[in-house]
């Protein structure tokens, strides 16, 4: 008699099924040391997470540094820009990854909008709406900030952020204070 091994069949027993990928938009600035090496090693660093399908980066703009007080011309300006990133990852693990990578980069939280070696703030999810005690997406000042809506429309120049509309329509996206980035000056 022959003895009949059942053979793994990938239809009758699929594994948990993938989560599907979505597009999540990530603000990306550095004030302190080599911030253009900086922000390309953070770009790859995000590029090489599991669960990351694709990271498209922005051109860079520059800007002031912005502290609570306001403008800080005694701080070293800032060079920002956006990448949007397709995953699979929930918000809350791509927020984990992106704070794992700044503290990588050494990023050091002790004054609110202190001078910074890297900024990774997740700026919109998806379509979602998230409001808890770890994250807000779409971002609450988001449409406010030139230095994510200019690079954000260089990207895309017809995007949206979730609930607020078209980029291009926004006092930000006119924003002269942030200015492409030239690569020339510190």
């Amino acid at each position: 008699m022959v003895s009949r091994t059942p053979i793994h069949d990938p239809v009758r027993r699929p594994g948990p099924p993938k989560p599907r990928a979505v597009w999540a938009v990530v603000a990306i600035g550095a004030n302190l040391g080599d911030r253009r090496a900086t922000i390309a090693q953070a770009v790859d660093d995000l590029a090489a997470v599991d669960g990351v399908l694709e990271v498209r980066p922005s051109p860079l703009v520059a800007s002031a540094a912005v502290k609570l007080s306001g403008v800080d011309e005694s701080a070293p300006a800032y060079l920002n820009g956006v990448a949007a990133v397709r995953t699979r990852l929930q918000p809350h693990a791509l927020l984990d990854e992106l704070q794992r990578i700044e503290l990588a980069h050494g990023r050091v939280r002790e004054e609110r909008w202190g001078d910074r070696t890297l900024d990774l703030d997740l700026i919109a999810y998806d379509d979602e709406t998230i409001d808890d005690e770890r994250l807000t997406v779409p971002h609450p000042r988001a449409a406010e900030r030139g230095f994510v809506v200019v690079p954000w429309l260089l990207l895309d120049p017809d995007a949206t952020l979730p609930g607020v509309g078209r980029l291009d329509t926004l006092a930000a996206a006119k924003d002269g204070s942030v200015v492409p980035d030239d690569g020339v000056h510190p």
